[in-house]
């Protein structure tokens, strides 16, 4: 049995809350701790596997290398559609993770573009014109300004994402996201063919989510 969706977390409670959502939403889940040894022996009986790693704030090469065994062992299992699921408040540094993360799975699945956006409207984490809120408050000024390891000052994720990547990082707002997958797709062609590698995608509610994923289901 083939499975739809390969999910790569950088940590275990990310990795929890996408296995919930998923279950929630209908799917068959299995959640695993790192990545197991050797591939995938038999099919999986699932619709979705999410990989937990502690990959948040180790050094970037660690948390690369780590991604891409992950991704060979989603291909290993014949996964269809891979999901890279960082924190809602977009935890990182300058350096990463999530940048280099995300371009070294692009680069392993031959990919030349891929959307972007840690909007989790239930917890308060919504994304508008860019700029990351936490509840009513940007991001850059709320507690995770403070934060030991990752001080998230900075609200806008285009250039937050446009630090940590090589690649040209644009912006797929709420009024195209809000006119549904049609105009979603013809705004990320148009960013293509400027040679933006990512896209921060807008979302102020889970409807916003239904229609990004319809646009990029495949």
């Amino acid at each position: 049995m083939t499975v739809r969706l390969g999910c790569i977390a950088d940590d275990f409670t990310g990795a929890t809350d996408l296995a919930n959502n998923l279950v929630r939403a209908g799917m068959r889940v299995i959640q695993l701790i790192d990545v197991p040894r050797g591939g995938a022996e038999q099919p999986l009986d699932a619709d979705a596997v999410v990989i937990a790693l502690k990959s948040r704030t180790t050094p970037a090469s660690d948390a690369v290398a780590a991604s891409l065994r992950a991704l060979e062992w989603m291909r290993s299992a014949g996964t269809e559609q891979i999901y890279f699921k960082y924190c809602s408040t977009f935890d990182s540094t300058r350096a990463g993770n999530i940048g280099p993360v995300t371009e070294a799975l692009m680069d392993a699945l031959g990919t030349d573009f891929t959307v972007a956006t840690p909007a989790f409207p239930d917890n308060g984490r919504t994304v508008f014109k860019g700029h990351l809120f936490v509840g009513d408050v940007l991001l850059g000024e709320s507690g995770m300004r403070h934060h030991p390891l990752t001080p998230m000052t900075d609200s806008n994720l285009v250039s937050v994402l446009g630090a940590q990547t090589k690649r040209p990082v644009g912006l797929v707002d709420h009024t195209v996201v809000a006119a549904g997958a049609e105009e979603i797709r013809r705004r990320v062609e148009a960013l293509r063919a400027e040679g933006v590698g990512a896209a921060i995608v807008d979302a102020v509610s889970n409807d916003d989510l239904v229609r990004l994923g319809a646009a990029v289901k495949g």
